[in-house]
């Protein structure tokens, strides 16, 4: 990380405050440009609200977040860690959006700018609280000079600066502005606090965005309010890979409020004057399809397709030993196969943006994840330069990955939808039937998984042959295929903590035209099923305990043992019957650095589990902020155990779509939902991500005390009633 020295690159003033710029440490190739300081040529002043850090007269804070809102507290937890270096008052914090722009707020474990991945936290941990202590230095150094004192002599604490000897004491305003005035330059180092010294980090902040969300202030894209502004819903294909063949716009023309029907790339756009009369003549327009390069197979027929390529060799992600040599002398072993379908991400927000197009140059608002992305992709489609498009990123109702296509689609299509138009500020409206129905789902995943023990019960083998289709090959995150194979695919079950003889881990690449993404926890929500369902199976058939036998497994992962030790202190754990009918199952599972350990107690309600408790316990490192931890992992169980319950995409001989909203893709109910106890092991470790971690464990710990209730293993999601099983 640089902190860069403020007088030389330019110590910027304007509006009234300081500005601490910070670049973040290279992690990529493009995000190689060096970060310079530039006047706002928007407000004529010469300060630009490109760093992270602005402190204003009137000694408020503001720290410009670079990674999206969606709910899962980015705008509260990285304020958090500046406010703590810097000293400040939590009272005194404020929070706006960065611009995209990657040579500043560039996401140093993506290479772009960009949110995902529950690396918002981590990879803000130690430049952000840098920004807070190089801030605060510089205000005490201005002080010294204010009042002709060391600066060894000087405090700062809840935002008030004092020099106890002399009696003099300030808030940030002034100082900031003697700093200004005084050419105070930001030191070349500065010393970041113990975990002894924190005040604020490990405490309960209150959310920044929780009164604006309230009292409906905050702004989203669907509030953007362009002069001229026109709504647009577009016709899409019923099939993937269709496409427009002719189209009859006569109809939607007579309707009130139509002003204009389109062809755009991925269908025929209606330009209207409001959202309903946009609605009513996407329904009028007549459109006949070329499905040529459609997909027309059904979500059976795929199934039976991906599960013959998961029972071949595909490529290997990882190995050791030799498996179909221990499977061959193992005194037991067994086999199973577990099918996934697709699923769709649904946030509570459908995707939507504004575009306001003229002669010079473009204006986006979007909620977007990978606003690098976006801002090349509204650029190239329009013809323009980089330095011609300006996106704003706006707080989102949810994504759980849908706001972060590599293709950039959503953003891409409202280009087009303003570069067919022509000059003019468009809003585009997708309904949650095109969402549910317009792809970009979780793929298809097959795993076959063939497991090996000994005469004492102990595994020997493990085989765990994966299909689907890849969500990167072909996009900018190509570069994270490992050897041919998609790491997004295998992740989870590669690198298990598991310690046996042999193991292989294959992966065959599947095709079809729908369009997949990552979806909460991407390949882990498959991956993590499979593997501790599986792995359960194989300690019942060895005579070991559910969490003996995987503590047997694991002797060199504190970590994991440590969640695991933890949650069965938590649910009094000596077995599986819970009594009362009722019965536990347990799953571990690491991602995104992130150790979680779950059991789930689960009854039979008209042939389907039904989970009425689950424990939690996670470490995720230092707990920035614990209540908001407490949240991402219980919002990330609810989400994950609904799913494993209702959701699927499935596809109909001919391949249309069958689910449409959430009647049909239903959510969890109030009345379905399990009492949650989270518990979060002490750490001194650096903060990982908790918005994903907390979906994986769900569905396996469910599956797990499902089959010590039914005794049959669940294979294929979302569950299904037992006697259809």
């Amino acid at each position: 990380m640089t902190i860069m020295n403020v007088s030389r690159r330019g110590f910027l003033a304007g509006a009234g405050g300081l500005v601490i710029a910070v670049t973040l440490p290279s992690a990529g190739r493009a995000q190689q440009a060096a970060s310079v300081l530039r006047p706002d040529t928007a407000t004529g002043a010469i300060l630009s609200p490109n760093a992270f850090v602005r402190i204003g007269e009137d000694d408020l804070v503001t720290v410009i977040v670079h990674h999206l809102e969606m709910g899962q507290g980015s705008y509260t937890g990285i304020p958090m860690l500046v406010a703590e270096e810097l000293d400040a008052d939590w009272g005194q914090m404020r929070v706006t959006s960065a611009p995209a722009d990657i040579s500043r707020y560039v996401n140093p474990m993506f290479g772009i700018q960009g949110t995902g991945g529950s690396t918002g936290l981590a990879s803000s941990w130690e430049p952000l609280r840098r920004a807070g202590a190089t801030a605060r230095a510089m205000l005490v150094e201005a002080a010294a000079r204010e009042w002709d004192v060391p600066a060894e002599e000087i405090t700062v604490v809840d935002g008030r600066i004092a020099h106890e000897a002399s009696g003099n004491e300030s808030g940030f305003g002034p100082m900031a502005q003697a700093a200004l005035d005084r050419g105070v330059e930001a030191p070349e180092d500065v010393r970041l606090k113990e975990p002894s010294e924190y005040k604020l980090i490990g405490k309960q902040a209150g959310r920044l965005d929780s009164a604006s969300k309230s009292d409906g202030s905050a702004i989203f894209t669907m509030d953007v309010m362009r002069e001229g502004q026109q709504v647009v819903s577009i016709v899409h294909p019923p099939k993937f890979g269709a496409t427009v063949a002719s189209f009859d716009p006569s109809a939607a023309l007579e309707i009130n409020g139509v002003n204009a029907v389109r062809e755009v790339p991925t269908g025929v756009a209606v330009y209207a004057d409001n959202t309903w009369a946009a609605f009513k003549g996407r329904e009028a327009v007549s459109v006949t399809w070329d499905e040529t390069g459609a997909e027309t197979r059904s979500s059976e027929q795929m199934y039976e397709i991906w599960a013959a390529a998961a029972r071949a060799s595909g490529r290997v992600a990882e190995a050791s030993g030799n498996v179909e040599e221990a499977l061959a002398s193992a005194t037991t072993t067994h086999e199973a196969e577990y099918v996934f379908p697709m699923l769709a991400h649904t946030p509570m927000e459908p995707l939507d943006g504004v575009i306001e197009l003229t002669e010079d140059g473009a204006e986006a608002w979007l909620g977007s994840q990978l606003p690098t992305v976006d801002h090349q992709t509204v650029a190239g489609r329009l013809g323009m330069e980089l330095d011609q498009v300006q996106i704003h990123t706006m707080m989102a109702g949810g994504s759980f990955g849908r706001r972060a296509t590599p293709a950039s689609h959503f953003a891409g299509e409202l280009a087009e939808v303003a570069r067919a138009a022509g000059p003019g500020a468009y809003k585009l409206v997708w309904t949650r039937e095109n969402d549910v129905r317009g792809g970009y789902y979780r793929p298809i995943t097959v795993h076959r998984l063939r497991g090996g023990l000994d005469a004492d019960g102990n595994i020997v083998a493990w085989d765990n042959g994966i299909a689907n289709q890849s969500i990167i090959a072909g996009s900018p995150f190509e570069m994270l295929m490992e050897d041919g194979v998609d790491a997004t695919s295998v992740e989870g079950a590669t690198r298990m903590p598991y310690a046996w003889p042999a193991h292989r881990v294959s992966w065959s690449q599947m095709e079809s035209p729908i369009p997949v993404l990552w979806w909460r926890s991407v390949g882990h929500t498959h991956t993590g099923y499979a593997t501790e369902t599986f792995l359960d199976e194989l300690l019942e058939m060895g005579g070991k305990d559910a969490i003996a036998g995987r503590l047997e497994l694991i002797q060199d992962s504190p970590r994991d043992r440590g969640v695991l030790e933890r949650v069965a202190d938590m649910a009094n754990w000596s077995g599986p019957d819970a009594g009362n009918g009722r019965m536990l199952g347990v799953a571990l599972h690491e991602s995104f650095s992130t150790y979680v350990a779950m059991i789930a107690e689960v009854e039979e309600r008209n042939g389907m589990p039904h989970t009425t408790r689950m424990w939690c316990a996670v470490d995720c490192g230092i707990a920035v902020n614990p209540d908001v931890v407490v949240s991402q992992i219980e919002g990330g169980m609810l989400f994950g155990l609904g799913t494993a319950m209702f959701n699927e995409i499935t596809m109909a001989r001919g391949g249309e779509i069958v689910q449409s909203n959430w009647h049909d893709y239903r959510m969890l109910r109030i009345n379905e939902q399990p009492q949650i106890e989270v518990s979060i092991i002490d750490s001194s470790e650096a903060p990982t991500g908790v918005g994903e971690p907390g979906t994986p464990p769900v569905a396996p710990a469910v599956g797990n005390a499902w089959r010590a209730l039914t005794g049959r293993t669940p294979r294929r999601l979302p569950f299904q009633p037992v006697s259809a099983v």
